[in-house]
């Protein structure tokens, strides 16, 4: 579907939301909101990498928690509140990968058993395949339980970087066919998020999950296949908008170099066959300096692998590819060429000069002068995770009462399902070239919101806040909007109250005039800000049923008009 019109836009909006909060004549919001264009005030001031030195308020923070993580909580704007720009950069990028506990077995019942014996409620991971209608279930559970380390995730950029790298790395769960082979694969990337693009590249290319889902097991001397060979240079490395780029020839050239791959599915490990290999001399063209990778025989042929990748690696557009995709994922879309020249060239640089960490440049780039720069701040339409599991993190909604695996799974489960209405299906990107909300141009992010995903986005907010989100168990989940107005400081001050929900949950701040109409809805229609505060009062005196549902009524009110804002679907 096409992202909305700008009437479609406002008429979706209007239908859902308080008349007086949207102006459909207000050009300013939908822009913003469309990101098409962005207020005179917002333009950038800086295209420095130099270290920023400005303000370290809530507004900072919150954009660095934005970029980094799924969704802003107030503990942890306080944590780094504490701290320097510079300490919580560095905290964000050292939080440790490790995975402790694995995805299980929810999807068993008395009359329907894992049938390679493993009980319900422990890992499958290790476990043998079973059959197709196992592993599906062992699919959805991976997904489901992906979805849970994203909800729980701590202050770290791990879990941003796994869906980096889901995306650029582009497999699917459901192509692969063994939920075991893709989480092998899922925690690879996750253990060398931020580690060397070099030599993640080399392990990518002979995983068993990209052997197996770009066909690199079947491609041997008699039948090269080309298919990997020409995504490893169009969409993992070089890209395809390079002028005196690669060539065909250079596709079937890289195709026989990587010949005689093969995969032990019963161990998940890769293996060369030598008498597969295509062993003679591979040509390349002059974008590669004419360069000849000798053929190689035995085992040392699985040597020429490794020397094709470096010679990737040599060109200097592998450096400036990758820092342009990083770019787009934790800045902004549209990169001009004083973007290019000031910001993409000099982070390649550093990519480089650091042999290809990764790490350095993401340091870098998040320490920035240009990452703080007004104009990057709230210009980010929200991904469909951003915005659901970011409302969970936000809300700090409880799932504690949740009962047993299979109760937590499906709760799991039904927020996947809402991503993959509104565009993400996790685990299963459309093809390998990933979301085309990553690469498509000129719309970019705007492909998340269309006359679909809109109204699913308008779906899941609101029953979070109003009957609870119904998960198909008997625990649905909701919002505990009292719970979550407690942690303002000035919670019983109306204005004081706004100003702190705008910051937290809005990407960009809003008008006086639209402030004013969401105290209204705070006050229930009244004039005077007292008759919130004496609300409020009355119900820390007398938590009683009926001073709490005053209370609640009027907190739902106003969060479902907050969360219906287009600057909600902004970060």
């Amino acid at each position: 579907m096409p992202p909305l019109t700008r009437k479609q836009f406002f008429i979706a909006l209007q239908t859902t939301s308080q008349p007086d909060i949207l102006d459909p004549s207000d050009d300013t919001i939908f822009k913003r909101y469309a990101n098409k264009s962005l207020p005179v005030s917002k333009k950038s001031t800086s295209l420095s990498l130099d270290q920023y030195t400005g303000n370290w308020t809530e507004v900072e923070i919150k954009h660095l928690i934005n970029r980094t993580m799924f969704g802003v909580r107030q503990q942890d704007i306080n944590t780094l509140s504490a701290m320097t720009m510079q300490e919580s950069v560095d905290l964000l990028l050292s939080a440790p990968a490790a995975i402790l506990n694995p995805p299980l077995n929810n999807y068993t019942s008395a009359g329907n058993q894992d049938v390679t014996g493993v009980p319900a409620g422990e890992t499958w991971i290790d476990a043998d395949f079973g059959s197709a209608g196992l592993n599906f279930s062992r699919a959805e559970s991976l997904k489901s339980w992906w979805i849970g380390q994203m909800i729980n995730q701590g202050l770290s950029i791990i879990e941003k970087m796994l869906l980096f790298w889901h995306n650029h790395f582009a497999t699917q769960v459901l192509v692969l066919e063994d939920a075991r082979l893709s989480y092998k694969h899922f925690e690879k990337l996750r253990i060398k998020a931020l580690g060397n693009f070099k030599n993640l590249v080399k392990e990518v290319t002979v995983d068993p999950a990209m052997l197996l889902y770009l066909n690199g097991y079947v491609n041997t001397k008699n039948h090269p296949d080309e298919n990997y060979a020409r995504e490893l240079q169009e969409l993992f490395t070089l890209g395809n908008n390079n002028k005196n780029n690669y060539n065909e020839d250079d596709v079937k050239s890289a195709a026989r170099v990587l010949t005689g791959w093969s995969i032990n599915s019963s161990v998940f490990e890769s293996y060369f066959v030598p008498k597969w290999h295509d062993e003679s001399d591979k040509q390349f063209s002059s974008f590669y300096n004419n360069k000849i990778i000798t053929g190689r025989t035995g085992i040392d042929g699985a040597t020429e692998t490794d020397e094709l990748i470096n010679m990737i690696f040599e060109k200097s557009e592998t450096a400036h590819f990758l820092c342009t995709k990083l770019y787009r994922f934790f800045v902004y879309y549209n990169i001009t060429e004083d973007i290019d020249t000031h910001i993409i060239k000099p982070l390649s640089q550093i990519l480089i000069a650091n042999n290809f960490e990764v790490k350095p440049v993401l340091d870098k780039l998040l320490k920035s002068q240009h990452f703080y720069d007004g104009y990057n701040i709230g210009c980010y339409i929200k991904t469909p995770l951003d915005f659901m599991v970011g409302i969970l993190r936000t809300f700090s909604v409880d799932m504690s009462n949740v009962n047993g695996v299979a109760e937590r799974y499906s709760i799991l489960k039904t927020i996947h399902t809402y991503a993959e209405l509104n565009g993400l299906n996790l685990g299963d990107p459309p093809n390998v070239a990933g979301w085309p909300a990553y690469y498509r141009s000129p719309a970019y992010y705007q492909c998340w919101i269309n006359s679909s995903t809109f109204p699913a986005r308008m779906q899941f907010s609101d029953a979070l806040l109003i009957d609870g989100l119904d998960t198909g168990t008997n625990t649905p989940i909701f919002v505990d909007v009292i719970k979550f107005a407690e942690k303002c400081p000035n919670v019983a001050d109306p204005r004081l109250l706004i100003n702190w929900m705008v910051t937290i949950l809005l990407g960009i701040d809003i008008a006086e005039t639209q402030k004013s109409s969401l105290i209204g809805i705070l006050l229930s229609g009244q004039v005077t800000p007292s008759y919130w505060t004496e609300a409020w009062k009355a119900y820390i005196a007398d938590p009683s049923e009926m001073n709490r549902n005053i209370i609640q009524a009027r907190l739902r009110s106003l969060l479902i008009a907050l969360l219906r804002l287009p600057e909600f679907h902004l970060c």
